[in-house]
């Protein structure tokens, strides 16, 4: 496989020379790279896709949704809506616990650390509700 390597560097270095990447975009910019390290690797393709195509995991939209009522809660001084939006949380809670028992996700180590990621990231702004490439 050297072989390979090397007539694919011979071909980079030519284009470099030709200025085949002079004047790309973002050229001179930092890359924003996804960290998808903490996603497990059979699951990194299909997370891709759906973040590719704008959809949510089931799991990551009960987080989002949870979050979104924790928000809600914390500025809300009706009592009749607090009541309402209280039960929607446990019942969020009851799904997400359930579907995470189901996948057998709930004791691991590794997910209970990419859980507490996404949590950081939809708590601090820093998620996307445009559905496209963060």
């Amino acid at each position: 496989m050297d072989w390979i390597r090397k007539v694919a560097e011979d071909k980079i270095n030519e284009a470099i020379k030709e200025g085949a990447f002079d004047n790309l975009p973002g050229a001179g910019k930092p890359m924003e790279l996804d960290d998808d390290s903490r996603v497990p690797e059979d699951l990194r393709a299909s997370y891709r896709l759906l973040k590719n195509a704008g959809v949510l995991p089931e799991e990551m939209q009960l987080r989002k949704e949870m979050v979104t009522l924790e928000s809600l809660l914390a500025c809300c001084t009706d009592e009749g809506e607090r009541k309402a939006l209280t039960e929607k949380l446990s019942a969020a809670r009851l799904r997400y616990r359930m579907l995470m028992e189901h996948r057998g996700w709930g004791m691991s180590g590794a997910f209970a650390e990419y859980e507490s990621k996404i949590r950081e990231r939809l708590t601090q702004g820093g998620g996307r509700d445009d559905g496209g490439e963060s």
